[in-house]
Parts: structure tokens; sequence; C-alpha cells
């Protein structure tokens, strides 16, 4: 069989599957009793062995099947989670990502077999059971399974519109066949597979009775067979052909159906003899719920049951009065997977149409239009409504939830917190924050930095933190959380904070400052210099950090997302680390303003004020030009000088100033003019421009012209 066409959908199975075993083995190292999070982790081991060994990759399903053993020994209570098997099973989750890994680069899982930890399950499993090295386990009593027991049709009942369908097909020389067909427990998509069967079988005849109904069916509210009555005029052996070449199919039952009278048709099944009775429909487990393995002699009348609970509605049908009205049906999943190629094509097309609805807008606007365009006028905004809420809704179906990022770090806390031999806990608020899939994307390794930063540098030592009164545990915050059009993710601890005063002497110490910029630095200024490249305070370079390039990597990473990082501390209380990103790259809002000929774009999230300065409120501090606005000193910055622009008239009497903030700071671009709102899209200017860091990307307006968009991250 080849699966090479599900490798997609295992790879994200999978990381569901691993990602859910994490959370819920961390949840089991702190309740060890908890019989939902032990049930919950048997779940996901089995449903990841069953996957692994269905696309064909035996050591990952080796692994994976003596940890679902240790999970199922814990789950009948004859073992107990202890630290050391905890730690075992996540370096078995650990070689399970690693086969993943490569599955992803190579679509083959590698040759390590990762025998150590197999053998440490065994061992940890056999001290459990209190057996001896070597003794085997009790065997459990054989059950019957699909594997060895024949398939066997079902017992259907016909509807009296049914019966009447099918009688006059018999009459018509068509043949009538009940059809039971069974898939392979290991199918990953039955629903896909039972679609086949109908659509091989619909092209042969019609099909008059499903069981399950077909809507079940496709929402997978069914085990892995189906019955169904077909009419065609088709042989029974070319009927079985066309079913079993349907990948994936472990057998199929067809029988020529007998019409019963009084009104309905009955088509059994043959029942062995001494076979017990069907149990109650109502004691029969529902689809896709786990159960128990029935003991022997039990397994048998199961689909015979299922097949009662089936028929008996429709049996009730025929005999309830008319008006009577049908069950409502059970909620269906509402959700697809779509590639995300196909997003970005989908993207890239709204921005096309909000490109070329500028261009009809700026033709609105230019004076020539008469009195009797104003139904032209009318459409024009009419235009503009329908794109915005175009853009809008791409842009939600592009949104994911953060927690897709975040989940993965109380794992990695919780091994840091053993290597560093420091008790700490990871606190997390805001995971349904939603994000860009290109920001979120890129936006798991500066996290991380900072977490491990915290780890690291943050928190003191148990022993330190009880001498200075603080609990011994020591507490690291995530918080994310929406603002206007940026989402803030704070990363923040209770520990020691930033000491600004080593900070500068190591600094000084480095050459990364002389003397005279020492003694004019604020505190927040040196502490931005732990974001240079190379920078570090630590003494003793570990695997944890230390090396000085992992604040570095969070700044450049963040900028380059258009975002910024603020941070703030108080020596002995802990530190704080503010990341501002925008909620797209892709299309935004943006003011359009005019230095010289050229026009520039300055992104809306990024604009505090607009003022209009006369000439004399210009002061000078330090040699640089200043503002005084409500209370607080703003520096200007020329965009003519740091842009290089040519003036074009006279000195005007008073400044367009365009009062910009990054975190706390704030500044104010001068302007020549301003333009307007305008919904832009960004396209990148790869090498084109040499002083690029001014600049974060390009738009086309309306009429064909190039803007430039300034990054105000840069510039403040």
């Amino acid at each position: 069989m080849d699966v090479s066409q599900y490798l997609g959908i295992f790879i994200d199975e999978t990381r569901g599957h691993l990602q859910e075993l994490n959370e819920q083995i961390l949840i089991l190292e702190k309740e060890p009793e908890n019989e939902d999070t032990i049930n919950e982790i048997f779940r996901a081991a089995h449903s990841l062995k069953g996957m692994a060994g269905t696309m064909g990759y035996k050591r990952m399903q080796r692994l994976t099947h003596d940890m679902e053993n240790v999970f199922s020994e814990i789950r009948n209570g004859k073992m107990k989670a202890t630290p050391n098997l905890i730690d075992l099973l996540f370096r078995g989750l650990d070689a399970l990502e690693s086969y993943l890994d490569i599955i992803i680069n190579t679509q083959d899982e590698g040759t390590e077999d990762n025998q150590d930890i197999i053998d440490g399950l065994q061992k940890v499993m056999e001290e459990g059971l209190g057996l001896s090295a070597g003794q085997p386990k009790e065997a459990p009593a054989p059950v019957p399974s699909a594997e060895t027991s024949a398939p066997e049709g079902r017992h259907l009942v016909l509807a009296e519109h049914e019966l009447l369908a099918a009688q006059k097909a018999k009459e018509e020389g068509d043949n009538i066949f009940e059809i039971t067909v069974f898939i392979q427990p290991s199918c990953i998509l039955k629903a896909a597979r039972a679609f086949l069967v109908f659509k091989a079988l619909e092209e042969a005849g019609d099909i008059i009775k499903s069981v399950p109904e077909v809507q079940d069916i496709e929402d997978e509210k069914f085990d892995f067979d189906f019955s169904m009555v077909l009419l065609t005029k088709k042989p029974q052996e070319e009927i079985r052909t066309a079913i079993l070449n349907v990948s994936e199919i472990k057998d199929v039952v067809i029988a020529p159906a007998n019409l019963a009278q009084g009104g309905q048709a009955a088509v059994p099944a043959p029942v062995p003899a001494g076979e017990t009775p069907a149990a109650p429909a109502s004691e029969v487990p529902q689809a896709n719920e786990p159960s128990a393995p029935a003991p022997a002699g039990e397994a048998a009348p199961v689909q015979a049951a299922a097949a009662q609970a089936q028929a008996a509605p429709a049996a009730k049908q025929t005999q309830a009065p008319a008006q009577s009205k049908a069950p409502a049906k059970a909620a269906v999943n509402r959700s697809v997977r779509v590639d995300i190629e196909k997003l970005d094509d989908l993207m890239n097309l709204v921005s096309e149409l909000i490109i070329a609805k500028n261009g009809l807008v700026s033709m609105n606007g230019d004076g020539e239009m008469t009195a009797r365009d104003s139904s032209f006028n009318e459409q024009i905004e009419y235009l503009e409504r329908v794109t915005t809420n175009l853009h809008q809704s791409v842009m939600k179906v592009r949104m994911v939830p953060i927690e897709s990022v975040v989940n993965r770090f109380p794992r990695m806390i919780r091994d840091l917190s053993k290597k560093l031999g420091k008790k700490m806990d990871l606190y997390m608020t805001g995971e349904d924050t939603e994000l860009d899939r290109t920001v979120i994307d890129e936006i798991g390794d500066p996290l991380m930095h900072l977490l491990r930063n915290a780890a690291d540098h943050g928190l003191e030592s148990n022993e330190e933190r009880v001498r200075l009164g603080k609990q011994e545990v020591g507490s690291i915050f995530l918080d994310a959380y929406q603002e206007g059009n940026n989402v803030v993710i704070e990363v923040r601890d209770d520990g020691a904070g930033i000491n600004v005063e080593k900070v500068k002497q190591k600094a000084l110490a480095r050459g990364t400052i002389t003397e005279e910029q020492a003694e004019a630095m604020t505190d927040k200024e040196i502490i931005d210099l732990l974001f240079r490249p190379s920078f570090s305070t630590a003494e003793v370079i570990s695997d944890v950090s230390g090396r000085g390039v992992g604040l570095d990597v969070v700044k450049t990473k963040i900028e380059a997302l258009g975002g910024n990082i603020e941070t703030r501390s108080v020596l002995g209380e802990g530190s704080n680390f503010i990341i501002r990103l925008p909620l797209t790259l892709a299309i935004i809002e943006t003011l359009m303003v005019e230095l010289g000929n050229e026009k520039y774009a300055i992104p809306l999230g990024s604009i505090e004020t607009i003022e209009d300065i006369a000439l004399d409120d210009v002061k000078y501090v330090q040699n640089k030009e200043v503002i005084s606005l409500r209370g607080s000193v703003i520096p200007l910055i020329r965009l003519d000088q740091v842009l290089d622009v040519e003036h074009t008239g006279e000195e005007p009497a008073s400044l367009t100033v365009v009062i910009v903030k990054k975190g706390d700071k704030l500044a104010g671009l001068i302007v020549d003019n301003l333009i307007g709102q305008l919904e832009i899209v960004i396209k990148s200017i790869g090498k084109y421009i040499n002083n690029s860091k001014l600049i974060s990307g390009a738009t086309i307006l309306g009429d064909g012209e190039i803007a430039l968009i300034l990054d105000v991250n840069v510039l403040v």
C-alpha cells in the first residue's frame, strides 16, 4: 500500500499526539493518581503506535509500543508513575520527536533504535510489577479478534419506500445485494475509504440504504465496518472486485437480499450454530468510543447488536405518525484542513484586488468626475467596504492561536529546572491570542531564548531565594494579549532583576562603550546593551546560556517581523521583556506622507498623534532638536536628512510632525505634507535599497507609483 499520500496528515497528527503526551505526562508527574490523565496518555500513545505502524515506521512503532505497555500497566493500577519513569518517558518522547524530524526531512525514520530507552522501560516495568529480570508477564486471556474470526454481515431492515424500490428493481431483473464492508483497523482515513467505496458502487447501481447513515459515515461516526443495500445489474463478483480495489479494505461480505413480506424486507446474515442472541441496542458501545476487550464468547454478537441498534429506528419509523419529526443530527465537525500555500495564494489575490481598488479611488479623486458619475462614486464606496471585509475575513483564516507555539514551553522549563538545580514554575495566560501564521512560525525561537534567559540568569538559586525571604520556587510568567493592531507578549520573572552597574562595567571592560558614554547613559540605555551581538554578563558558559547570542537573536528576529522589544527591570524584584508584534505582515493601514517629490508610508499602529509645530517651539538639547508636548520632551527626526531627500520649496513657517511611538519611547517625524490614510499591500524590496534598515518594505499605489514603508522601530 502506498502511504506517501498520507505523509502530511501523519506529520500533523503525530505532532499533535506528541504535544498531548508532553502535556499529559507533565500533569501525571504532579498528579500520579489522575485517572483521566492516565487514560488520555494511553489513548494518545495507542493512536501514535497505530499511525507509525501503518506508515511503515517500525522503529518508531516499537518504541511507542514499549511506552504504551508502561502506560497500560499504570492504567491497570499495577504500576506507579515514579520520577525515574517520568524522566524515561520524556526521553522516549524526545526520541520520537527526533524520528519525526528525520521523517519530515527524508520521509524515512533513520537507523537509530534507541535500545537504551527500550531497555530502560523494560527494566522499570519489571521493577514496578515486581518481576525478576527476564521473567515473563502473565499472559492475558485470549481475545477473539477480527484478524482471526470470519467477518459477518448485518441484519438490515428496509423501510416501506425502500422495500417498494427493491421490489420494482427485482421485477426489472436487477440484482439486490446486501453488502457489508470491513476497513482495516490501521486505516487513518476510514471516512475517505468509505467515500471511495460508495463512489464505486454508485457507478454500478443505486444504494437505497446504508447503516450507519451516510452523514454519520462522512463524519467518521462509525467503527471499521458499514453496510448497504445495492440495486444493480452487475454480477456479485464484479461488485466485490470494485470494492476490494479500494485500498485499506480488509474484507467484504455480499449476499443476495431476501425480500420479506409485510411491508419490510429483511436481509439477514448467516448466524453460526450455537450463537447467542444480540445484546440490546442500548448496551452497544457507540462508534469511536474506547471500550474494554470483550471476553471470550462475547465478541460475536457485537456486530449484530450494532445492526439491531441501527435497524430499530428504521422499524419504528414505519409505525410512527406521519407528522412526527426526525431526531436532530449530531453536530458536525465544521473545520477543514487547508494547505498554507493556498491561503498565501488567496492573500495575494486579495492584495491585488486592494491595489486595483486604490487605483479606482485615486481616479475618483482626481477632480475629473462629473455630476453624472455619482453612481460610480457609490460603487467605489461599496467596493471599498467589500474589499475591507474580504481582507479581514482572509486575515481571520490565516490567524493561528499562539498556543501552538507556547504549549511546548512547560516541558522545556521542567527540563531546565532539573538541569540547573532550581525549583521553578511556568505560568501562562492568553494562549488563545491569535497571530498571523507567518509570525507564528518565527516567534518560537525568540520566546525560547527569553525563557531560558529568565530561568538561568533571572531566577536565583533555591538557597539564595530562601535567604532573601522569597519563595523557594521561582516563578516565570508568559502572558499574551492583543493591544490595538498589535499583539503583546510579556516574559517576566520574580528573580534578581538586571544589575545595571554590572552591565555597565562589563561593557566598559569589553570596550563596547567609553567612560564618557557610560556617564551619559540612562539605566534603560545600559540595559539595551544586553541586546548587542556577543554581549553576555554570564560568568560561566554552559549549554543553557552565556555565549551572548540569545538576546541578540531575539531582537534581530522580532525587528525583522516588524515588532519591537522593551525591557523593564527592578533589581531584586525581577525583569520583564515586552514584545510587540503586528497582527499581520501582509496588508496594513498606513498614513501616506510626502517628502519632496517622494511618497512614504508610516504604519498607523505606530502613530501616536499628528502635530503642527511652530518653528519657535523647537528647542535644542545636546545639539539635538526637541519639542515639549503635553509635558513630554520629544526628539525630532528630519526625515529628509535621514533619507537624503531634496527639498523642493521654501522653508515652511511651521513643521508638520508625526509623533510615533516604540514601546514607551516617542519621536517626532518631520514631513512636508500629509496625503491621508490608506490601506496598503506590503511588498518585499529585497536587497535593492542599501539603507534598507530604515525601510521595512514597499507598496504599489493606485496610480502605479511606488511608495516606501518606513520602519519606525529603527528610526525611534
